[in-house]
């Protein structure tokens, strides 16, 4: 059964709102490989200083931790991927903690959520898919979160890095 939880939308010629793709509850394959999709197009068509909540690297978690993660072509993907994320100048790693601050909606049940977050951590840090991109990882409040980005973008370190090779 569909149960429409999150809709895309883009507008057409004439500027009105269009229905792309109802997403599943929860989330198919197909959903993330679309939401994968919009992130690379998303990357390729931006432009300087921008801050996105999400980048190629979070679908990639989800995806291969998904239920039916063998069906995910992940060699056909990863040029694509790499491209777009090294059009990133920093990438921010922020790991579910002890405490979530999160409340989590029906499709991201908590060991979903923990299983993601574990591939996230071999993907960005330990990188597993030699993406070869600059991740900072923080921790702590959200403005102590923010004053180790904010270090980070002055040059000054704070929270743990993984360097581009």
């Amino acid at each position: 059964m569909l149960v429409a939880v999150e809709l895309l939308q883009e507008r057409d010629a004439g500027g009105e709102r269009v229905i792309v793709h109802a997403f599943a509850d929860p989330p198919s394959l197909e959903d993330f490989e679309l939401q994968l999709e919009r992130s690379i197009t998303c990357l390729a068509s931006a432009g300087e200083n921008v801050i996105f909540d999400r980048c190629p690297a979070d679908f990639l978690g989800y995806l291969l931790t998904h239920p039916d993660a063998e069906a995910f072509e992940l060699e056909a993907w990863l040029p694509r991927v790499r491209a777009a994320l090294q059009t990133l100048d920093l990438i921010v790693f922020v790991p579910v903690e002890g405490r979530d601050r999160i409340a989590l909606p029906r499709s991201q049940e908590a060991r979903f959520r923990a299983r993601v977050d574990e591939k996230l951590n071999e993907i960005l840090l330990e990188d597993s898919l030699d993406l070869d991109v600059e991740v900072l990882q923080v921790e702590g409040s959200v403005p102590e979160r923010l004053r180790q980005v904010l270090e980070r973008l002055r040059g000054r370190g704070g929270g743990a890095s993984q360097p581009r090779k």
